[in-house]
């Protein structure tokens, strides 16, 4: 891990000044010993990287939308050319190129976060060794040492010898309680996000290889964060453990606010919108009105989720619009005729019974 954090040693001044910003502000607070000033620094660092890294995580929800609507045709593709990966391999590129889809999109925000990650461990190793690094000076580095987050050094280890904890100015047992408390908090709050997007996100109606690889990865994960993170210093802890939990809001309010078509979400989100609409008689906000505007122009090609959205909607007397709003069927009724030039309907004359055709009518009386 120090190998692989050193290759990243060249955005540890930028990673180190950003840290010493957010201590000086807390500091103040909560005094600049203290591990409510490191710690919070910490935390302040990893929204400032996420605020950043939004746009790329809007990306990311367009390319795993993008591949799960193209598992269908890759894997005809791989059916059709199963005997020559060549060929196969050309077409799925082709596929991509055609569809501007990128299989790496969906990994950016993780990619780009990475960096931070390691310089942020390298930052931390260098505090445990008793090292200056970046513009952490000796100060600065003296009350990072002692700062502690409820016990456990901000540079201390589950792995560390006792010596190297007593030299921290903590206990091995109080240093081993705080780090597996995290790395079990850092392990779940994985494997919910990971299930919260399988089991409400993703479009039931398709079943492809896809899907199981996601379930794979949702035990995986955790485990592989768990073994991994017993060699975590604290800091780097309470950094994975915010980025986690940013991670699983922001997707928390995607899938309510944008779900997946086809997906559980959306059949509940559809079921809400319906609600809306039937107590104030109209789409209020542009998303929502986005979202009905899509689902009118699928046309035919709703699933079944937007078609009991339509249905319902019919039933109660409404009619969705192309511009995303909804209006009385009657008044739809009404722009259809004016539309095509308001003819009125000729009145057909009175139907008469076979006994009033064969009696002849009465003569009228003269005066």
């Amino acid at each position: 891990m120090d190998t692989i954090a050193s290759l990243f040693s060249f955005i540890t001044t930028p990673v180190s000044w950003v840290i010493v910003q957010f201590h000086s502000l807390y500091g103040a607070i909560f005094g600049p010993d203290s591990g409510w000033a490191w710690g919070l620094s910490i935390v302040s660092l990893v929204v400032l990287i996420r605020i950043c890294l939004i746009p790329l995580f809007v990306k990311q929800i367009k390319a795993t939308r993008g591949m799960q609507a193209l598992q269908p045709k890759m894997k005809a593709i791989q059916e059709r050319y199963k005997n020559d990966k060549q060929r196969q391999s050309e077409e799925m590129m082709k596929l991509y190129k055609e569809t501007g889809t990128n299989p790496l999109s969906s990994c950016l925000p993780i990619i780009a976060q990475s960096p931070f990650f390691f310089a942020l461990y390298h930052v931390l190793s260098a505090i445990a060794n008793g090292k200056t690094i970046g513009v952490i000076n000796e100060s600065l580095l003296e009350s990072a040492r002692q700062a502690h987050i409820f016990g456990a050094p901000l540079a201390a280890k589950f792995t560390d010898s006792e010596e190297k904890v007593a030299a921290l100015g903590a206990s091995l047992t109080d240093v081993r309680i705080v780090t597996a408390v995290m790395i079990v908090l850092m392990s779940l709050s994985q494997f919910y996000t990971q299930r919260q997007l399988m089991q409400k996100n993703v479009d039931l109606s398709v079943k492809t290889p896809f899907m199981q690889q996601q379930k794979m990865l949702m035990y995986i994960f955790p485990l592989i964060f768990a073994f991994m993170g017993i060699n975590f210093p604290v800091g780097v802890l309470v950094y994975w453990l915010t980025t986690n939990v940013w991670t699983m809001g922001q997707q928390m309010y995607v899938i309510n606010q944008n779900p997946t078509p086809g997906s559980k979400a959306q059949d509940q989100y559809l079921t809400r919108l319906l609600k809306h609409v039937t107590t104030h008689g109209d789409v209020k906000g542009r998303g929502k009105k986005k979202i009905v505007a899509a689902i009118v122009a699928k046309g035919p090609d709703r699933n079944d989720n937007e078609r009991k959205f339509i249905t319902a909607l019919t039933k109660q007397g409404l009619a969705a619009q192309a511009d995303g709003s909804v209006i009385k069927s009657a008044e739809a009724t009404a722009d259809s005729d004016a539309a095509s030039g308001g003819a009125a309907k000729r009145q057909q004359p009175k139907r008469q019974s076979k006994s009033q055709r064969q009696t002849p009518p009465k003569p009228s009386s003269k005066k």
